[in-house]
């Protein structure tokens, strides 16, 4: 399962309130603005309160369609904006839900008849064609409208707009500075605006002037929620997410809360690795009715790594039976195996391991081996550990020699002997300044020749101890002892009785050297 950040799609542009005259008491308008300033903040659910008492006028009717479409319910905008046929918002009303739904060329000819609604004395029907534009991809067509607009009427909204606009262009990002500047001019208590330029300054890396205008925004508007959500994406994008979890919960305590906030809460509670608290937001989520793969997902996840292996199982299962098959990726398949692994399931995790193996589509696989092969390290599976260290190194020999030196480990502590020399001897050929490939290639002859009569160990060991590496009084203990045993066999007395010597000065009240001594007094 992949952690994606949550994709808000500015279905509405910032925009102007117009009012019609005399068409609402002074309580009626602070409504409908509460209305329109909750459509800006994409507070859809708040605003459908504040404006669905106002529908009779056609202008607040236009607004509670904005807030249907917002939401995603279709059927109720076509119906908000099927009550005033006739009028030109409504009308770039409909223009916007046909771009919604992928009708381009109806929404283009109504957007295009809602700007002819325009006239010299009143152009707000211009505003309204250039938001619907903008929705559709037009962006150049919505810039030459706002621009039209702006020339009779100098407002902040409309100029916020029209720099949405100018970022969908090329090389628009200058010019949408400039009208978000002159918004904040006009009307310092934007809040809208000034988290634009925040959010243009950390495009263009200036991470400083963005948090100066993030703050701003906040500081023009404490309920404006867009600042934090815009700094939690920021820093979700940069992987900090500690940060980014604390502005989404800034961000959670003033907007609506959609689906994808509360996943995108999720996912931060994962990713901070707060387990326990992932567990608990994912359990309210599945009790409220939401239903997800994503949350069995991030569930059974999260049980993995509190060692919950039954729980994990369970939801695991149900994650991969609710998901398509082409939203599995690697780690899915790795987590699976994982699981797997923690229930004592080794056939079934190395079977999601090789899934994982085949699912990865990057050019070099040696991290994903690597992966695996460490689970069943840590799981104590020699075998398969040794089994995907070893395809490791032989479909990417320039693997680190600490993979050559795993290959033959695991290789060895399965008792594949004939493995691990091949994996050591690779490593010894491929890196010769590490001494420690010659000192296994002796542990694993010694090991086919436990009564050290043939000696196999024998010219592994000698070359390592003539080294100039750091020893551990352990590998060297292996190291003499065979040694010792080796020209005790042979007869030869004299270097048996240097690695004696070796062995006593290390630990003098040594076993096998007592043994050793006693075995060749007696056979004098």
């Amino acid at each position: 399962m992949t952690i994606q950040k949550l994709k808000k799609s500015l279905l509405l542009p910032a925009f102007a309130l117009a009012l019609t005259t005399g068409a609402f008491t002074a309580q009626a308008q602070n409504t409908l603005q509460d209305g329109v300033k909750m459509l800006q903040y994409e507070r859809y659910e708040s605003a459908r309160k504040a404006l669905a008492p106002l529908a009779g006028d056609a202008r607040a009717n236009y607004y509670l369609g904005l807030a249907e479409l917002g939401a995603e319910d279709y059927n109720a905008a076509r119906a908000a904006f099927a009550k005033f046929p006739d009028d030109a918002a409504n009308i770039a009303g409909m223009a916007k839900l046909a771009f919604a739904q992928g009708d381009k060329a109806n929404g283009n000819r109504l957007a295009e008849q809602a700007a002819g609604k325009a006239t010299k004395k009143d152009v707000e029907p211009l505003r309204f064609a250039a938001d619907a534009f903008l929705q559709g991809g037009d962006a150049q067509r919505a810039v030459d409208l706002y621009n039209k607009f702006l020339e009779k009427t100098d407002d902040p909204n409309v100029r916020v707009a029209l720099g949405d606009a100018y970022l969908k262009l090329p090389g628009g990002a200058g010019q949408a500075m400039t009208a978000y500047e002159k918004a904040v001019a006009k009307d310092p208590s934007n809040s809208l605006a000034y988290s634009r330029i925040g959010s243009v300054w950390y495009a263009a890396k200036r991470y400083d002037l963005a948090l100066e205008n993030y703050g701003k925004a906040k500081e023009a508007d404490k309920q404006n929620p867009l600042p934090y959500r815009d700094l939690s994406n920021a820093y979700f994008y940069s992987g900090s997410y500690q940060n980014a979890r604390k502005n989404i919960e800034e961000y959670l305590k003033y907007s609506d809360r959609s689906p994808e906030d509360d996943q995108q809460y999720l996912n931060l509670l994962y990713l901070t690795k707060d387990y326990p608290a992932t567990i608990s937001k994912a359990n309210e989520l599945l009790a409220s009715g939401k239903k997800s793969p994503g949350l069995y997902g991030m569930l059974a996840y999260s049980q993995l790594e509190s060692k919950d292996a039954a729980n994990a199982l369970t939801n695991a299962r149900l994650y991969l039976a609710m998901q398509k098959p082409n939203k599995l990726y690697p780690t899915d398949y790795m987590n699976m195996g994982r699981i797997m692994l923690l229930n004592n399931m080794t056939d079934s995790a190395n079977y999601y391991y090789q899934m994982a193996a085949a699912k990865d589509t990057s050019a070099n696989k040696s991290e994903t081996y690597r992966k695996l092969a460490e689970a069943f390290k840590d799981a104590k599976d020699y075998p398969r550990s040794a089994e995907w260290y070893g395809r490791m190194i032989k479909e990417y020999p320039e693997s680190p020699a600490i993979d050559y030196f795993w290959a033959g480990a695991m290789a060895y502590y399965s008792k594949d002997y004939p493995t691990a020399e091949k994996a050591f001897q690779a490593m010894e050929t491929k890196y010769p300044d590490q001494p420690s490939a010659t000192y296994w290639r002796g542990r694993v002859a010694a090991a086919m020749d436990e009564e050290g009569k043939a000696g196999l160990a024998t010219p592994f060991y000698e070359k390592w101890l003539g080294t100039t590496a750091e020893k551990k009084d352990a590998d060297l203990m292996q190291a003499y002892q065979y040694l010792t045993l080796y020209y005790y066999n042979k007869g030869d007395k004299a270097k048996m009785n240097t690695y004696l010597d070796k062995i006593t000065t290390i630990e003098p009240d040594n076993g096998f050297a007592k043994q050793i001594k006693a075995a060749s007094a007696k056979k004098k």
